[in-house]
């Protein structure tokens, strides 16, 4: 393997526990383990066969609250990128390019961050639990993958108020996905599904509008 892959993870590891430890904790572990720098490899290579969902939750986020016009184009990218692995990829885990991978920053900030998401994580992991996975199977994660990839090019184009419900499915499926919760990845997806309604609403009547006009 060489060192521009992220992470390699084998099926025994992606099948090796139905309860696996939780992202908050995960994660603490990871900035107390890890030394003065910690790159985007690290992360993935932590998250092993759950860094799908990790990174969809990463790059979600900021989609839900208010930004600058044009900053889903930026955002959005990352989302298709990761959304496209999990579909067509034959990896369990993600893998990033060498440059992406080796962007590094500082344990301290890292520290930081963790501890004032935790609280909010913790607070969902009462909710989104180990509980019904029933992606046992490549397969399954693909058809999950297209349902991403799809979400993920909606959030990058720009649909007026078509974004937000998107990125809100994408962070759920993410999350769910991180904790192998069946049902919270299922409810994901019906969110996903409906987002997909209002945005195909919001094209058809944008276009009526202009056909009206013009």
């Amino acid at each position: 393997m060489t060192d521009t892959f992220a992470t390699g993870v084998s099926p025994r590891t992606a099948t090796r526990s139905h309860h696996p430890q939780q992202l908050s904790q995960l994660l603490r572990n990871l900035s107390l383990n890890a030394g003065p720098k910690i790159t985007l490899r690290d992360l993935a290579a932590a998250m092993e066969d759950r860094s799908f969902g990790a990174f969809l939750v990463v790059f979600a986020l900021p989609n839900l609250i208010p930004l600058p016009p044009g900053a889903t184009f930026i955002l959005g990218l990352p989302l298709i990128f990761i959304a496209w692995q999990m579909f067509a990829s034959r990896r369990t885990g993600i893998w990033l390019p060498k440059r992406m991978g080796d962007y590094a920053f500082d344990n301290t900030t890292f520290f930081v961050f963790v501890n004032r998401i935790s609280p909010w994580l913790q607070r969902a992991e009462t909710l989104i639990k180990p509980r019904a996975w029933f992606l046992g199977s490549r397969f399954a994660e693909r058809l999950v993958g297209l349902l991403a990839l799809i979400l993920a090019v909606v959030i990058f184009l720009p649909i007026p108020f078509g974004n937000w419900l998107p990125a809100f499915a994408l962070a759920v499926i993410g999350f769910a996905h991180t904790e192998r919760d069946g049902l919270g990845l299922a409810a994901g997806a019906l969110i996903g599904i409906l987002s997909l309604a209002v945005a195909g609403t919001v094209i058809f009547a944008a276009g009526a509008v202009l056909a009206f006009l013009f």
